[in-house]
Formats: structure tokens, sequence, C-alpha cells
């Protein structure tokens, strides 16, 4: 499995607004862009510092692994996305080294990318999340907000 860099952190917040002020107004990291994925009822918002982002997540109802993290932990850190070159071949090699997934195959997530949470089960306690990039796309404008 080739890691290529860390993707993104996660950070889970009550209000993508609020902490786009102290983002932008405070410290200077301009957004690249927002996205509302409606399958996990969830927005998010891009904010890259180097060859990562800072990706900030707000629930749109109770209920959601967003809002439960937020009401039994409080906003902040949420977890950690590695980007692999072949999401499938990473997976098939972790399993293979005991790790569990939080769901078997892949999903869609954030401009596209294949995505697959191992289980924090396997990983003390840790949210790891894997993507793979869509090919020929990358973050930023070629990914509109809604």
């Amino acid at each position: 499995m080739k890691i290529k860099r860390i993707e993104h952190i996660a950070i889970a917040v009550k209000s993508i607004k609020a902490m786009r002020d102290i983002f932008e107004n405070k410290l200077g990291i301009e957004m690249e862009y927002e996205e509302h994925l409606p399958e996990h009822s969830t927005s998010l918002a891009m904010f890259p510092i180097g060859q990562t982002y800072l990706e900030l997540l707000q629930s749109d109802k109770p209920g959601t692994g967003t809002s439960k993290w937020i009401e039994e932990r409080g906003e902040g850190l949420f977890h950690i996305c590695l980007e692999v070159e072949d999401i499938d071949g990473a997976m098939a090699e972790l399993r293979g080294k005991g790790v569990g997934f939080q769901t078997e195959k892949p999903m869609i997530g954030h401009g596209n990318c294949r995505i697959v949470f191992l289980d924090p089960k396997s990983t003390g306690n840790l949210v790891i999340e894997l993507a793979e990039m869509p090919k020929g796309g990358v973050h930023g404008a070629k990914h509109p907000a809604e």
C-alpha cells in the first residue's frame, strides 16, 4: 500500500461559518471550496495548507457520525485522511493484516473521492479515512460548491 500524503485533517464543528471566520480572518487561510454531501447529511469546507487540507465538517441533522461525535466529545479533531493510490488494494492489504473497516466497500466522499473508514477498534480508537482521488481530478475549481 502506498500512502501518498495526509490528504486532510477533519474537524467536526457546529458551525462552518463561525470556524471559517477564524480560519480566514484570523489565521489567513482561505477556503478553497465547500460541498454538501446529502447522502451523509453533511456539509464540508476545505482549507488548503501546502499539500494538505483542513476539512470542516458540519452535520445537517442529529444522528449522523459528525453530530454524534460532537455530542459525545465536543467540537474538534474528527479524523485523519490518508490519500492512497489504490483504495481496493489498500483495503485488501489491510484486511490481510487484521484491520477492519466501517463499511465493506468504498463509498463516494468529498470531491468524488472513493473513501473508506478503518474500524477504530483496529487503530487504537483513532478514526482514519483512506481516500483515492478521482482520476485526473484534484481539489479546488474542479469541485463545484453545492
